[in-house]
């Protein structure tokens, strides 16, 4: 699902400002914005840039934003890993999918449109290594927030935190960990909603 962007009059209506006051923030550098190839002052603003703004500016994130923010996107080949993963986020307040390999998890990154990923490094096939040089590669996955979740040595975590990953847990995880991490991810992917802990 590729990012949505939004013209400069649907910000000033999602922030309750004039037009003008959008072209202003974008000017000034505020608010990063592109302009459309061979149409001059058609800016375009990525709905990611806007929440990050929001968040900058402590303005309330619409409620059409935060609905993808809430989902998270398991990936993982062990199957009772997994559900249990599932259940914990699920209980947190979060839209849950479940991914038991690196295609799967391509097709839901299409389908369900998560806002952040947990990944597992050992997996059969595409492993967590290649999910994550994909998801990198394309633009319309870079606002994916990606946790990697692994038992391997944490020199593997090291390298994928290197290779693009947001943050790294490691095998056995306390349940609370887990919530916490996904939750920052979350948050900086502009959900502001309340996550319930415990």
């Amino acid at each position: 699902m590729v990012e949505k962007t939004l013209t400069t009059g649907e910000v000033g209506r999602y922030c309750g400002v004039h037009l003008r006051t959008v072209l202003r923030w974008i000017e000034q550098g505020r608010l990063k914005a592109f302009k459309l190839p061979g149409r001059r002052g058609d800016n375009r603003v990525l709905q990611s840039e806007l929440l990050a703004f929001l968040k900058a500016n402590n303005m309330p994130v619409p409620s059409e934003f935060q609905q993808t923010a809430r989902r998270v996107l398991v990936v993982d080949d062990d199957r009772l890993m997994a559900q249990s993963m599932q259940r914990v986020l699920r209980h947190a307040g979060f839209e849950i999918q479940v991914a038991l390999d690196g295609l799967q998890a391509g097709v839901l990154l299409q389908s369900f449109a998560p806002a952040v990923m947990t990944l597992d490094l050992k997996m059969p096939g595409m492993d967590g290594h290649e999910v994550l040089r994909f998801i990198r590669s394309r633009a319309e996955f870079n606002a994916v927030r990606v946790l990697v979740v692994s038992a391997l040595p944490q020199a593997e975590l090291l390298r994928a935190q290197a290779a693009g990953a947001d943050d790294i847990l490691e095998k056995p995880f306390e349940q609370e960990a887990l919530i916490q991490k996904v939750t920052a991810l979350a948050d900086a992917a502009g959900y502001t909603g309340e996550v319930r802990h415990g």
